[in-house]
């Protein structure tokens, strides 16, 4: 080998070891990487693939009514979970799972996939509330499910079926929008309050979750429990709400479309908040399923409207209070002023008739009241004006939302003249002043609003906020929150004028030829005021009997009451949806929640005097 020879053997050599140091210095440098500046990184992933953290739900709290009846409370609920990372063949766990749980493996897929985004050592939520022959079948065969677990949480009992549905709401699974919204406090299988009181009461329902750490074998079998601290329960939520009022309103609205309201004229505490028909909320536990959530949805009662604070109506002939007040307080008229009524007058050459076909004569203010003279009040708001009309509506609550602490309230409409030229671009016509006078025309009230305007009339002037909690309550039975009575405004017109209002539905309920006798006491003086509104006047249905207009053209049927006369405690409001008349219709319910309330069948509480 001469010596060309041996430096280039000598070049090729170095560049093997030069390659040799860099692949060692390259190994030398990972492994500093991977020991020293991840090594803490990767030891907490050891760790967690060896602990497991479980979340132990909180109880949530009970839903009780004013006396302290649980209205609504807890059941075991059982869901089935899996942690993929714990399966070693995933295809046959879904295979397995599909036909215990008794279900497509598409639909246990396209959970799977739903879940594609959290974090992997999150569980997927297979299937909630499943049965206890499912349950103990799992349990049973647990060793041959890696990675499935059963998940138990507290669910919601519903000691009386679906009472007071629209108001106490539901729980559902959380969604998307919601889990990102409320960031780590919740798990993708948790529920949520969905509507009503379970909603907006969230936070204080739900409690804290606890926690769980214990120790798995490399196919996630539980070994030991490391650490365990325990879950805070929710706070209880008692309600104003009289469960056995409650139950007489809603048994009185069976098959009906309506809404009953009860409120103590002298706090705005709600005894009764009924909307008809009722969600089923047992539907609601475990998720809804699309044929039934249509069924609903189709409905043409509607259940899904919450009708005392989002139906919106004509008042009828409950807004002659307005026009009343509007007209004493206005000096248009006094309690002797006298209107002849022959059944119909003319303006601007159209008839504009009254109920009474025939007339009732002579009328005043109390005559008016009494037999709901429409030929009167026509008169009166002429002589006022829809705006004044407008000023005193809104000043008893109407036209604007009444505050309760329950979303999507509807504002109802009270009109005036630069209302319509901003909606129609058009001026306003004194022929709808006359229709406004008596509850028809562009008037829209919810059933809410009607009662709260009783109330304030009942208690002399005093508008308050209609509330239907009465106390929160903490685990360990104190009350961390009471009732605080909100007065919102008060009424425009003098107390005078209040009491003659009150003096002529005392009336309409008591003397003879009053439109709500029916609602009429042995015992206590109820004052009230019955209403007919119109949905539509059709020509083809005039001739024909009540009974015997297709039943989405009827009239809509209004009581709204007060009692006692003298010193008023109560108000209560019944809205029937094309129930025609109100007088037949509304004013028996509102009786036997009279009834139930003063003869002692209700349960009294310390607030009621």
């Amino acid at each position: 080998m001469d010596e060309s020879e041996l430096q280039a053997l000598k070049r090729r050599t170095n560049i093997v070891i030069f390659i040799i140091l860099a692949l060692f210095g390259i190994l030398v440098i990972r492994l500093w990487f991977l020991q020293i500046l991840r090594g803490s990184q990767y030891l907490k992933m050891s760790e967690n693939n060896r602990i497991r953290l479980q979340w132990l739900p909180a109880p949530r709290g009970n839903i009780l009514d004013r006396n302290g009846r649980p209205l609504i409370v807890n059941r075991p609920y059982f869901n089935v979970t899996w942690n993929k990372e714990d399966a070693p063949d995933p295809e046959l766990i879904i295979r397995k799972m599909a036909a215990i749980l008794k279900v497509n493996v598409s639909e246990i897929l396209k959970r799977i996939r739903e879940a594609a985004d959290y974090p992997r050592h999150l569980p997927i939520l297979l299937k909630e509330d499943i049965d206890w022959p499912t349950l103990v079948y799992i349990e049973n065969h647990q060793y041959e499910l890696p990675g499935i677990h059963i998940e138990t949480l507290p669910s919601r009992k519903y000691n009386f079926g679906n009472l007071a549905s629209h108001l106490v709401g539901y729980l559902g699974k959380i969604n998307e929008k919601e889990l990102k919204k409320f960031g780590d406090s919740y798990l993708p299988s948790d529920q949520i309050g969905k509507m009503g009181i379970e909603r907006i009461y969230e936070k204080l329902l739900r409690g804290e979750k606890g926690r769980r750490y214990v120790e798995v074998d490399v196919h996630g079998f539980e070994q030991r429990e490391i650490m365990e601290q325990d879950p805070l329960p929710g706070k209880d939520l008692k309600l104003t709400i009289d469960i056995n009022l409650q139950q007489t309103a809603e048994r009185a609205l069976q098959g009906k479309a309506g809404a009953v309201v009860m409120m103590d004229v002298n706090s705005g505490r709600l005894l009764v908040l009924a909307s008809s028909p009722p969600l089923q909320l047992q539907e609601f536990i475990g998720g809804i399923s699309s044929k039934n959530w249509k069924a609903m949805l189709n409905d043409p009662l509607k259940p899904f409207i919450n009708k005392t604070i989002q139906g919106q109506y004509p008042p009828g002939s409950t807004y002659k209070i307005i026009t009343a007040l509007a007209g004493l307080s206005e000096g248009a008229i006094t309690p002797d002023t006298i209107f002849n009524c022959a059944g119909s007058m003319l303006l601007y050459g159209r008839r504009y008739h009254c109920w009474k076909r025939s007339g009732h004569g002579a009328v005043n203010l109390k005559k008016a009241l009494r037999e709901s003279c429409d030929i009167y009040f026509y008169h009166v708001g002429l002589k006022v004006g829809v705006n004044n009309l407008a000023k005193y509506a809104i000043s008893m609550g109407l036209g604007r939302k009444t505050g309760i602490n329950m979303p999507n309230e509807k504002p109802g409409l009270v009109p005036t003249k630069s209302w319509k030229i901003r909606r129609y671009k058009q001026e306003w016509q004194e022929g709808e002043t006359m229709s406004v006078a008596i509850g028809q025309g562009f008037n829209l009230v919810t059933p809410l609003q009607i009662c709260e305007m009783t109330a304030t009339l009942a208690n002399g002037g005093t508008r308050y906020r209609p509330q239907f909690v009465e106390s929160v309550i903490d685990a360990d039975g104190k009350v961390v929150r009471g009732f605080r009575a909100k007065i919102d405004g008060h009424a425009l017109g003098s107390k005078h004028s209040l009491a003659l209002i009150r003096a002529g539905l005392v009336a309409a309920v008591n003397e003879k030829h009053g439109t709500g006798s029916v609602a009429k006491m042995k015992s206590i003086l109820v004052g009230g005021k019955t209403g007919t509104a119109q949905v539509v006047r059709l020509a083809q249905y005039r001739h024909l009997p009540a009974k015997d207009i297709p039943y989405k053209y009827r009239d809509h049927a209004w009581f709204t009451c007060f009692a006692p006369a003298g010193k008023p405690q109560i108000a209560i409001t019944v809205l029937v949806e094309h129930g025609r008349h109100g007088g037949s219709e509304a004013a028996p319910i509102a009786k036997a929640l009279l009834e139930q309330y003063f003869n002692g069948k209700a349960a009294k509480h310390p607030t009621d005097k």
